[in-house]
């Protein structure tokens, strides 16, 4: 993925920010079929009778990433389309194909031709600050290039959203919160900050009925831009494992283990061979920073992992009865090993 941003803009107010990057966010239409069974009675019984084959639209949001075309979006708007039509902001139609998508993290990438479009920078996430002012960029109810404004709720929220139904793999939830109005077709679209910079890719609205109501939350910048490289360079997320189940040390889980302080991550199990096991680390350890970052939740922890590929090295500072470790690192992929895992 294009990571160079372009120069932050002195920006004003929100009508440079959205100026400088409306342009920078796209319309997504995805064909797709749904196969519904056909079934009739005969003197009693349902026999089923074959498959009728419906064909039907979806709509969503992109973010422009690089000159020549690659578009971040969610991977729920495009894993089950036929075709893709992105419509950019100056109404031009573009055939788009998919790249790559990681369900584990509900991004995808998807690529159109084309030369000089305008792209949104990135911004880092981890500097964003509860309170900061956004924007959310999208196209909700089918409403292209539609602005909202709002402000930073929460950082590293785990909603137990993402659904990941035909892989193994871990959700990789730690959202940005967001009261900036949030709806349908809004899904794939731009955070950005009072710099210009893309901070999020909005993905989820915290509704029972798919309708905005006071929250919504965006896949933070930085994890976006390196699944996105991922996607683009293989195919695939290099993910880095460490290898241990924790809990959230509260103070049910301090009474039991011991712990001195409301801190940290309780490790409950650390697997066979894995990439905690050869550092060192042992169950009944508390986890305090992974990279030189405080990490309290498992959210936290998830979101700083998801920043780096097997074969890394990462500091993990630990606390084990009462005296403070720290330990180098080398992350393993799924396979248990530092090989690039390319798709199939």
């Amino acid at each position: 993925m294009n990571s160079t941003a372009a120069p932050s803009l002195p920006l004003r107010d929100f009508t440079d920010v959205a100026a400088a990057t409306i342009d920078g966010v796209v319309h997504i239409k995805c064909e797709m079929t749904q196969l519904t069974p056909l079934y009739r009675s005969f003197f009693g019984f349902i026999i089923r009778e074959g498959v009728q084959r419906q064909v039907y639209d979806a709509y969503g949001s992109g973010v422009i990433v690089t000159s020549d075309g690659y578009i971040l979006t969610n991977n729920h708007v495009v894993q089950d389309a036929e075709r893709i039509t992105v419509t950019l902001n100056d109404r031009r139609e573009l055939p788009a194909r998919l790249v790559g998508n990681d369900p584990a993290t509900d991004l995808a990438v998807i690529k159109v031709e084309a030369e000089g479009l305008t792209y949104i920078p990135f911004g880092n996430s981890d500097a964003v600050r509860v309170g900061e002012p956004v924007l959310a960029i999208g196209n909700p109810f089918n409403l292209t290039s539609t602005v909202t404004s709002g402000i930073i709720s929460a950082k590293a929220r785990n909603m137990h959203i993402i659904d990941n139904p035909r892989s193994n793999e871990t959700p990789l939830e730690s959202f940005l919160q967001t009261d900036a109005a949030v709806n349908s077709g809004n899904s794939g679209g731009a955070l950005v900050n009072a710099r210009g910079e893309l901070v999020g890719i909005v993905t989820a609205i915290a509704s029972g009925n798919g309708n905005y109501i006071g929250y919504s939350f965006a896949i933070p910048s930085n994890i976006a831009m390196k699944v996105g490289g991922d996607l683009q360079r293989y195919g695939y997320v290099q993910r880095g494992y460490l290898g241990v189940q924790v809990t959230e040390v509260d103070a049910s889980v301090a009474r039991q283990t011991g712990a001195r302080d409301l801190k940290g991550l309780y490790v409950g199990k650390v697997n066979k061979d894995c990439a905690a096991e050869r550092a060192g680390i042992r169950q009944g350890d508390v986890i305090v920073r992974v990279a030189g970052k405080e990490v309290n939740t498992f959210a936290e922890m998830m979101e700083e992992l998801g920043l780096f590929s097997p074969g890394d090295e990462v500091d993990v500072d630990y606390v084990r009865e009462g005296k403070s470790y720290t330990v180098r690192v080398t992350l393993l992929n799924s396979n248990g090993n530092t090989k690039v895992i390319r798709r199939n």
